[in-house]
């Protein structure tokens, strides 16, 4: 069937695309312009801060009065384009037709893609929301909307629990919530979690030819980064398959390692960065523990060396895998609202575990597809931002979920 987006939508698409959200930068042009247009419309708006106040949560309830209704989510944050070989300014919001071709390789029509940096993670989602808030505040649905749009997603979901946190305060029990990240409009219904940390090594510097007095940072550290090595090797060897990922099993890996001064210095200090994404059937927590305890069995030789010697672990960020099922309430919606008749797992994490673990019954479903993100030219179609609006313009007029 044809879809067709509106002229707003795309508007509001091109226009938040623009405003430079990268994570090290603040949200709060971003924040500023959804607020200023629900406040148009006449609803107001919660926000939520970070500790300076540089970034912030937007939380608003469209169909005030009504009973809890469905969370609408989308994070404003995105990922830089640093060093990224991009064709176009990844600013600039441009609209452009990408010639298509028929099996003998010949162009027969056009697709119009946005392109630019989170047009496809996640703002294009964001865009149709606001453009068709007023359909949410003038609908007879028996349930209100609530947008959830939250800060620093891309960094490790920390502007959600922030949002979430408030809500409780607030009395607010959502009935569901639909994440809007980029599926190709196919409701997801599990992804796994991502747990990353960082390690530091204290050792006991000496010059190399002196090593018996020394502890050796980079040496320990390297014990524990086997250690590492050998639990990611269980997990592909040992671990019960979960179908549908595409590595369907546990990882583990590292992703930075530091060291050193000179090479006739035993190194005191070294630190390295590590991450577990875990399936919905595992526990991360369990696995840090595993990891933890290895590197104290260690510690304690070093200390016997150097008293001051010895592991320090820093959570970089915890978000936890997500699951619930194809016959979840909120899913049976999500699946009439797209059309779909199908399902998905994906693989990159989300803030949908959190909802769910707050109690709130969620499911993943927006436009584009994750293999545009994050990418030089990041692009969604036009064709997919059209099945979207009509997803979030059938929410509007949804009586129940069921």
């Amino acid at each position: 069937m044809p879809y067709v987006l509106s002229t707003r939508s795309l508007e509001l698409a091109q226009t938040l695309v623009r405003i430079n959200t990268v994570s090290a930068n603040s949200n709060l042009e971003l924040i500023d312009f959804a607020r200023d247009h629900l406040a148009g419309l006449g609803v107001r708006s919660r926000l939520t801060y970070n500790a300076d106040k540089t970034k912030a949560n937007l939380f608003a309830t469209l169909g005030a009065g009504k009973k809890a209704g469905v969370i609408v989510s989308g994070h404003t944050d995105t990922v830089p384009w640093d060093g990224q070989d991009w064709s176009i300014d990844p600013l600039s919001a441009t609209v452009q037709d990408w010639p298509q071709d028929d099996h003998d390789g010949e162009a027969v029509h056009a697709e119009p893609r946005l392109y630019g940096r989170g047009s496809a993670d996640m703002k294009s989602f964001i865009a149709i929301a606001l453009a068709n808030a007023e359909r949410f505040i003038e609908s007879e649905s028996p349930f209100a909307v609530h947008f959830a749009f939250s800060y620093d997603e891309e960094v490790g979901c920390f502007g959600v629990k922030e949002m979430i946190a408030d809500m409780k305060d607030q009395g607010i029990k959502p009935l569901a919530c639909i994440v809007g990240e980029p599926t190709l409009m196919v409701p997801a219904i599990a992804h796994k979690g991502v747990y990353r940390y960082r390690c530091c090594v204290r050792g006991k510097e000496a010059h190399s030819s002196l090593t018996p007095q020394s502890v050796n940072a980079i040496e320990m550290a390297a014990r524990v980064v086997g250690k590492l090595r050998d639990m990611a090797e269980g997990f592909e060897r040992d671990e019960p398959r979960y179908a549908g990922f595409d590595v369907p099993f546990s990882t583990a890996s590292v992703g930075q390692f530091h060291g050193g001064i000179a090479d006739n210095v035993v190194p005191r200090d070294a630190e390295f960065r590590y991450e577990f994404r875990d399936l919905p059937t595992a526990d991360a927590q369990q696995m840090q523990k595993e990891l933890r305890g290895y590197a104290s069995r260690i510690e304690a030789g070093m200390k016997k060396v150097a008293p001051d010697a010895g592991f320090s672990f820093e959570t970089i960020c915890e978000i936890p895998s997500f699951l619930t099922t194809a016959d979840d309430p909120v899913t049976r919606l999500a699946q009439r609202l797209a059309n779909e008749s199908r399902t998905t797992l994906v693989a990159f994490g989300t803030e949908a575990g959190i909802f769910k673990n707050a109690g709130i019954p969620t499911v993943v479903c927006g436009p584009g597809s994750i293999n545009q993100a994050h990418q030089p030219d990041e692009y969604v179609t036009l064709e997919q931002l059209a099945r979207c609006e009509q997803f979030l313009r059938g929410l509007a007029t949804t009586k129940e979920i069921r």
